[in-house]
């Protein structure tokens, strides 16, 4: 069995662990993060019969998953990552959920594009949970304000991401997004990491994005 499977096994194990323990009826999909992975090392997995993938940027995407989902449309991408407006058409023709929309631009932009595609792309609204100026996401204050701006628009925002900030404990980043997710009755939350999804799982996180605790370290 090849290491990243192996891995895989071993954090659904520990998660249903965790579900046990605190008694959380909702099980978390694991977003395998396969970004600067070539598709021989991420194939394993997709045998394996794993479906939700992360990536971070648009065109490493677009030219390592374009044939993949031609013969395996099952496979769920997930764009982790910064999306620039000038890439937001070829987000939408490829992802499956966009993880990081954080403005009433590219809220637009995605709408406009998902138009004229006719294709409905889940979405979820990147919490700056931190308030930390060097990261996107939208202010907590703000939130509210996009939210609604992408309901308008008839964006399907289904949840909420957020990076909590590096050296500190996750868990209370992770309860106030629970209570935030609760506000505006979204079902769906992506947090946590290979360093903390365990404290993610236990604030309800629907949405895991473990990398290197499946794949190894990146080179």
């Amino acid at each position: 069995m090849e290491n990243s499977v192996q891995n895989l096994l071993d954090i659904e194990n520990k998660i249903k662990i965790n579900l046990n323990n605190y008694k959380i009826s909702v099980s978390p999909k694991i977003i395998a993060v396969s970004k600067t992975f070539k598709i021989d090392k991420i194939k394993p997995l997709i045998e394996h019969g794993h479906i939700d993938f992360g990536e971070n940027k648009v065109q490493e995407a677009v030219e390592k998953w374009s044939e993949v989902k031609k013969t395996k449309p099952h496979i769920k991408l997930h764009l982790i990552g910064k999306l620039q407006t000038n890439k937001v058409k070829f987000a939408v023709k490829l992802f499956d959920y966009i993880h990081s929309v954080d403005s009433e631009k590219l809220a637009k932009k995605i709408s406009d594009e998902s138009l004229k595609l006719n294709k409905k792309i889940k979405i979820l609204i990147q919490v700056n949970i931190g308030d930390e100026p060097q990261k996107s996401g939208v202010n907590k204050n703000e939130l509210s304000n996009l939210v609604n701006y992408c309901l308008k628009l008839k964006l399907e925002v289904i949840g909420l991401m957020c990076i909590p900030p590096e050296g500190r404990d996750s868990s209370d980043y992770f309860k106030e997004m629970k209570d935030l997710s609760h506000k505006f009755n979204l079902s769906d939350l992506s947090m946590g990491m290979s360093g903390d999804y365990l404290k993610a799982v236990e604030n309800s996180g629907t949405f895991l994005r473990i990398g290197s605790s499946i794949f190894g370290q990146r080179a």
